[in-house]
């Protein structure tokens, strides 16, 4: 018998984003000081955003509405990718350290999108 999941923090795909948040959190420590306001705020906040859009939508009892906060955080995770792009080009970050988060998003990605997927078979 499958047991129905009756809190978001129990999605395999808001666990595996809530990882890519802190490891955000915890590269983004390293960012020059001058960029408190600047990059560092700005991948903070989207990463924030794709656990944020997966627990509200979540929430939500329409298949819309799921698929439409499930899309959000999959945007979120591309805004997150694009962020991290800037910073490695920037050597805010190092190759190796960019390409195990990349890899983290892009696991993140094809989750979210299964997530919609099943929002839309709701």
């Amino acid at each position: 018998m499958e047991e129905t999941i009756n809190n978001f923090t129990k999605l395999i795909g808001w666990q595996k984003c809530h990882r890519v948040v802190l490891e955000i959190y915890k590269i983004t420590k390293k960012f020059p000081q001058d960029e408190k306001f600047g990059l560092t705020d700005q991948i903070r906040r989207a990463s924030v955003s794709i656990t944020s859009n997966i627990a509200e939508g979540f929430g939500r009892k329409s298949a819309k509405d799921k698929s439409h906060f499930y899309s959000m955080a999959k945007g979120s995770l591309f805004e997150t990718q694009n962020q991290l792009i800037i910073a490695k080009d920037l050597n805010y970050i190092e190759e190796k350290e960019y390409n195990i988060i990349n890899e983290m998003i892009i696991e993140s990605l094809k989750i979210v999108s299964g997530l919609i997927k099943s929002a839309m078979d709701y």
